[in-house]
């Protein structure tokens, strides 16, 4: 687990760090700067950000705020010494809140409860919930052929029938990463298991046909350049 501790209090860092390593965590940067922690947050990124909230220049509720927007996958955790804040740190998608001094079991029953989420999204990823009129299915991915955009949620394209997800795009595709679905255009993910055929067209673009269906995919000209290329590596 990679983790980011950001905290003004050094002496703080420095035992929740301790408290980490006894866990087995040892993947841990930490900052005592927020705007600093922001920065590095666009650079790299961590399974979970353990936050202090009483900061200055940005509160850690302040700085929860931009991690989701930067990576909503980000699993938060409140550190602080007042117990006022827990409803509004919830709200900001925290997935704990410790209140300090706290100790090794209460922060252990934290990292279980990540590891946990994270094993249902590994799960989740052989299945996709999605709705047809007011019905819900599980969806295979074997199942899929493209997965096409369409405002605030995104369409899943099965065999005789199309189901609706909500949730953007980037969220699946980072969903499917090692699953062998491929985005050719801002728009549209391809199941590469799918594809029939495909055919180069203008501006050096692919028209992607696929078993099954008669529906055609586009890619973006950009898109097509690096298909080619993972399919390139693929073939190695």
């Amino acid at each position: 687990m990679k983790v980011l501790i950001v905290d003004d209090e050094s002496l703080a860092i420095s035992r929740l760090t301790r408290l980490l390593n006894d866990l087995g965590v040892k993947d841990i940067t930490s900052f005592d700067n927020p705007l600093i922690a922001l920065k590095e947050l666009t650079k790299s990124k961590y399974d979970a950000v353990f936050l202090d909230i009483s900061m200055p220049d940005m509160t850690g509720l302040e700085l929860a705020d931009s991690i989701m927007q930067l990576e909503p996958k980000t699993f938060i955790v409140f550190q602080t010494a007042y117990e006022q804040y827990a409803l509004e740190a919830f709200k900001k998608g925290g997935i704990g809140y410790l209140v300090k001094p706290f100790e090794s079991d209460d922060l252990k029953a934290v990292l279980e409860k990540i590891k946990n989420y994270q094993a249902s999204d590994e799960a989740e990823t052989k299945k996709i919930l999605g709705k047809r009129g007011d019905k819900l299915y599980l969806i295979d991915l074997d199942d899929i052929f493209y997965i096409k955009a369409d405002l605030d949620e995104v369409i899943i394209k099965i065999k005789d029938a199309d189901a609706y997800v909500r949730r953007k795009i980037g969220d699946l595709e980072t969903l499917l990463q090692n699953k062998n679905f491929f985005r050719v255009h801002r728009s549209y993910i391809v199941n590469v298991d799918k594809i029939k055929s495909m055919k180069s067209v203008e501006q050096s673009k692919l028209q992607i046909s696929f078993d099954g269906i008669s529906e055609i995919v586009t890619s973006s000209k950009d898109g097509a350049k690096e298909f080619r290329e993972y399919l390139e590596r693929r073939s190695l």
